[in-house]
């Protein structure tokens, strides 16, 4: 048991650069109990492109913003969300780059990739080129801001706050939940103080504190699709999330999801 908590102090302490806000998880202390579970309405839903293998999300201006992946297929898209209809789509995939999450800050639409360490920076009225890129060292999962810094997600359960001029790492923060990390960070949308997080792998979205990386609240969305509306070996897990100013609801979807869902949460 020793050796678990030195070993886990260390993976702690290595994993997270900058100013840390968050305390080490101590095993002599009793955890916080698990999050409680978030309850929500489906309050309505329109359909959404089922070749888009969808990376990041962001409704901006009235109009659906989406990051999408898989190699070849990657690209940038601005839609109708509405009626699913794509009107403007800037394929920029290749053998070797995989589009990740997107985000739109300061006028500046960002597009993290996979494993090829590059940002893509793009004008909003012209999502066709690049205006710049940059580099960033980890893998590119999920992107978003709090008004100030970008703050992205590598797969781990490290968030990472970061100057969007140059894409230093300002403050990392290891999300936790009862103690334990909560690692597979993937998509992010940061609404009204908190991070919203996908969890890869799970139909599962988390609220996360970003000042103590503790997740505050875990809603579960097992049952948004309906057996008709899956294609076997092609529809994917959820992933997407977007935020209504003005109705205050999410809109979430999924890879390769043939619907987008507009939620309230209780």
């Amino acid at each position: 048991m020793r050796v678990f908590t030195i070993a886990f102090s260390l993976l702690f302490i290595a994993s997270c650069q900058g100013n840390e806000t968050n305390a080490p998880y101590d095993p002599d202390i009793a955890p916080p109990p698990p999050a409680p579970k978030i309850s929500y309405q489906v309050m309505a839903q329109y359909p959404h492109d089922t070749g888009a293998y969808t990376q990041g999300l962001q409704l901006y201006n009235g109009k659906m913003y989406e990051g999408t992946g898989d190699y070849s297929t990657s690209s940038i898209r601005i839609t109708d969300y509405k009626t699913g209809k794509v009107e403007k789509n800037h394929n920029m995939g290749s053998d070797k780059i995989f589009g990740e999450g997107i985000n739109i800050f300061n006028g500046l639409l960002y597009q993290l990739t996979w494993q090829s360490n590059i940002v893509y920076i793009y004008q909003l009225n012209n999502i066709e080129k690049p205006i710049k890129t940059l580099t960033w060292p980890y893998e590119g999962w999920g992107i978003t801001n709090n008004e100030k810094d970008l703050i992205i997600s590598d797969g781990s359960a490290n968030l990472y706050f970061v100057n969007p001029d140059n894409f230093k790492v300002l403050n990392t923060i290891a999300v936790t939940e009862s103690g334990k990390p909560v690692d597979n960070l993937n998509e992010l949308e940061f609404i009204n103080g908190f991070i919203f997080a996908n969890v890869y792998h799970t139909s599962d979205i988390v609220k996360i504190d970003p000042e103590s990386g503790q997740v505050k609240g875990r809603m579960t969305f097992d049952n948004l699709l309906q057996p008709q509306d899956i294609i076997p070996a092609r529809t994917d897990v959820l992933n997407g999330i977007a935020y209504d100013t003005i109705s205050h609801y999410l809109i979430i979807t999924g890879k390769r999801w043939p619907k987008l869902f507009e939620v309230k949460l209780n």
